[in-house]
């Protein structure tokens, strides 16, 4: 019997309602449907009291889904995806997303071309697109405080209320660098069109083998963004007496003490994303974003009634 799992985000009556339907219909067809919520791929935060605040990346994978899940439906907004990556990490099960919540960038479909789109999956009319994520951890000496999988970016920065801050880098084997900002950003591409994006890096495309590293309000002209192999790890020492907060996917985080380290390296485990047909990037930057969209010129002249 084949196998097929459904993630949802249970704040929406729509992917609520979306979610049994498909179910039952699956369970019609023959097919075999195990169902979870995107809960539990929300990491959640620590506090100073509570470091040891994480799971690992093969706890988080829902009941009954395993390897020899086919594929799972997705149904929510880029919060939803980004949870049900790393609940799916672990046994690699391809991710068909459907767009119930607003910018979407990282869905595939919408709630009204579903039919069509599980059609065409349960054909096996599909294409799967494997897109980097990365694991992040905070080490005190030896011992690892927090980890985390992401898949687009983990963001180091200042409390509110504190002075700027300095960030001691190293990139693989090469040479540390010290950066004074706000905040550094490393994301895949897949994250350059989020945060990185907003603080100035630059678009990089899903399937260049790249890692970025993006300063946040940095105090220098020559503090720019940094595009590197993504086969380099990354290791931060906060070089200033303040804590600072970590924060993965805009969803969850942890302090980082002046005596930590945060190591930054591209995950075993990939996101795995159903397509419906050829990935076309550049579309994507256009529909959502606005990128390359023609300049229309104002008129030379303007005739009054």
């Amino acid at each position: 019997m084949p196998k097929a799992g459904i993630i949802y985000n249970d704040d929406k009556p729509v992917a609520c309602r979306v979610a049994k339907q498909w179910q039952d219909k699956l369970h019609r067809y023959g097919w075999d449907v195990c169902i979870a919520t995107g809960v539990g791929g929300i990491l959640g935060y620590s506090t100073p009291e509570k470091p040891m605040c994480h799971t690992s990346v093969e706890q988080l994978t829902p009941v009954g889904f395993d390897a020899d899940m086919n594929f799972a439906l997705v149904l929510g907004g880029d919060g939803t995806v980004l949870a049900a990556c790393r609940q799916v990490a672990a046994c690699g099960t391809p991710l068909l997303t459907v767009n119930t919540g607003h910018m979407g960038f990282l869905t595939e479909t919408y709630l009204n071309q579903l039919p069509q789109a599980m059609k065409k999956v349960l054909a096996g009319d599909y294409q799967i697109e494997e897109r980097t994520m990365l694991r992040v951890q905070v080490l005190r000496e030896d011992r690892v405080t927090w980890e985390a999988l992401c898949l687009n970016e983990m963001v180091l920065h200042r409390e509110p209320l504190t002075s700027m801050c300095h960030f001691e880098i190293e990139v693989g084997r090469h040479a540390p660098v010290d950066i004074a900002a706000d905040g550094v950003i490393i994301s895949t591409p897949t994250g350059s069109t989020a945060y990185g994006l907003s603080a100035g890096g630059p678009v990089i495309t899903p399937d260049v083998p790249v890692l970025q590293l993006v300063p946040i309000c940095p105090h220098s002209l020559a503090s720019r963004a940094l595009v590197f192999a993504n086969s380099e790890p990354v290791t931060i020492f906060p070089a200033n007496p303040n804590r600072l907060v970590m924060v993965m996917d805009g969803n969850a985080g942890c302090y980082v003490l002046p005596e930590d380290r945060v190591r930054v390296e591209r995950s075993r485990y990939s996101a795995r994303f159903i397509r419906l047909q050829h990935p076309e990037f550049f579309h994507v930057l256009r529909e959502k974003l606005g990128w390359g969209l023609p300049h229309v010129a104002k008129p030379t002249s303007v005739e009054l009634p």
